[in-house]
C-alpha cells in the first residue's frame, strides 16, 4: 500500500469514525448521558444532541477542502471541551460504560493517551489534500 493509499484509508477512517460515533449519540443517547458531571446533568440530553450534530457536522465538513482546516479545528475544540467529561471519568471510576467496565486506569489512558492523539489527528488533517 502506497503512502498516499494509507493516508487516504487513514481519512476515511477518521470521517467514518466520527461520522458513526455523531450518530451514535442520537442512536444510543443512554450511552453517553451518565458520561456528564454533576454540574451537567440538568442539560445532558440537550449536550448529548450538541456533541452529536457537531460530530455529524463536522465529519461532513472535513470532507469539503473549504471548510477542511475550519472542520479539523472544529473538531480539535470539541475534543478540549470533552475533557471535563474525561476527568469526570476518573473520578467516578470504575463504572459501566455500555457493557464494558470502566477501571481508573482506562479512563486515565483514555484521557492521557486516546485524546492526545484524536487531538493530534484531527489537527493533522487541516490541511489534508486528496490527491
Amino acid at each position: 500500500m502506497s503512502k498516499v493509499s494509507f493516508q487516504k484509508l487513514l481519512f476515511i477512517v477518521f470521517v467514518a469514525a466520527y461520522f458513526m460515533a455523531g450518530l451514535n449519540h442520537f442512536l444510543q443517547p443512554d450511552f453517553y448521558t451518565p458520561m456528564f458531571p454533576d454540574y451537567m446533568k440538568a442539560y445532558a440530553s440537550e449536550l448529548n444532541m450538541l456533541a452529536g450534530v457537531a460530530e455529524i457536522g463536522l465529519a461532513l465538513g472535513i470532507c469539503i477542502p473549504t471548510f477542511r482546516k475550519y472542520a479539523a479545528l472544529g473538531i480539535v475544540a470539541m475534543l478540549i471541551a470533552f475533557i471535563p467529561v474525561h476527568v469526570y471519568m476518573i473520578e467516578v471510576a470504575p463504572f459501566t460504560l455500555g457493557g464494558i467496565q470502566m477501571e481508573t486506569w482506562m479512563a486515565w489512558v483514555r484521557l492521557l493517551v486516546l485524546h492526545p492523539f484524536l487531538i493530534f489527528w484531527a489537527y493533522s488533517l487541516r490541511n489534508y489534500k486528496w490527491s
